[in-house]
């Protein structure tokens, strides 16, 4: 009986130690799901597509873009959260929904530190602070004094809670008062500053530079401690006159807690290395968007960082989204 119990004991571990091989050795051995809160087009869909094309080239298996919008990224995030932690369901995760949204929500379906292993930041991006030219400002301390002397009767827009909270950040420390108006993404809310139904916005670059450029719409400041290579000509926020005044976001690549270290550490590896090739770095940069690959250790310590600051904000401002 001892023999035959050990003998099925063996059996039974057979597969687990399969599994472990091909964790340590030989992962991915089927196609990868990268999956993305966001429809298409978006800068996070944009950067999962790039990094998922040259993982595929450099390890052989595909790397699939599954969109899963709604419910400001909650829906896919929460997906990835609750799916086997085997390394083939993956985040690409915004600070949205990782560091935002738990400051804006009584309750998620999800704990962004607890249900997930971070595996790298592929690339951070600043917002641009947006006008409609006819509004008459050229400048942030324009801007800030037209309000000032109108309090309440101008309106923001915002299409992510990243946005908002970066207006109701730029609200509390230079003491204007504008009122928020939500839309249904960035493209929406660009064409809603077009229309003159908004005053401004803060937004990321991709749907706003063009028309900026074309001379459509004004762009006052970037968000980020220093200049954008992708508009360098224009001023910071602080520059501009809000001291201590940084927002900046990014998309990272995330697996389900308990995903073995083999995996994220090789996912990790990787992604560094892509996000050196030129090509890449010239394809991010002309977005907008600063590559990084750094650490997982690194990521970890900006997602504790971000939620910290950015729920403090949401609380100060008393803004909720439920």
């Amino acid at each position: 009986m001892k023999i035959k119990a050990l003998l099925l004991l063996a059996a039974l571990a057979a597969p687990a130690l399969t599994a472990h091989a091909q964790t340590a050795d030989t992962y991915p051995s089927k196609p990868v799901r990268f999956v993305v809160g966001f429809p298409p087009g978006g800068a996070n869909d944009i950067l999962g597509r790039l990094v998922g094309a040259k993982l595929q080239e450099r390890l052989g298996q595909s790397f699939v873009i599954e969109n899963k919008p709604g419910a400001n990224a909650i829906i896919g995030t929460d997906f990835v959260a609750k799916s086997a932690p085997d390394g083939y369901t993956l985040l690409i995760g915004a600070s949205g929904a990782m560091t935002f949204n738990p400051g804006l929500y009584s309750k998620l379906p999800y704990d962004p530190v607890k249900d997930f292993a971070p595996v790298t930041m592929i690339g951070s991006f600043p917002l641009v602070l947006a006008v409609n030219p006819s509004i008459g400002v050229s400048s942030v301390k324009e801007l800030v004094a037209l309000a000032k002397g109108k309090p309440g009767a101008m309106n923001y827009g915002a299409g992510s809670t990243p946005f908002q909270l970066a207006a109701e950040l730029f609200k509390m420390q230079t003491g204007t008062d504008f009122k928020h108006v939500p839309y249904k993404g960035s493209a929406a809310t660009v064409n809603a500053l077009l229309g003159g139904e908004i005053a401004l916005t803060f937004v990321d670059s991709p749907p706003v530079v063009a028309q900026i450029k074309a001379g459509r719409l004004r762009g006052l400041a970037v968000t980020s401690p220093k200049r954008a290579a992708f508009m360098p000509e224009m001023p910071t926020v602080i520059e501009a006159g809000v001291p201590d005044f940084e927002v900046v976001l990014w998309t990272s690549l995330f697996a389900p807690a308990g995903t073995p270290a083999a995996i994220v550490a090789k996912l990790q590896g990787e992604i560094a290395k892509i996000v050196q090739i030129p090509e890449i770095r010239e394809r991010m940069t002309a977005i907008g968007i600063d590559p990084i690959g750094g650490t997982s250790e690194e990521l970890a310590a900006q997602l504790r960082a971000d939620l910290a600051r950015w729920t403090k904000v949401a609380r100060a401002a008393g803004v909720k989204a439920d």
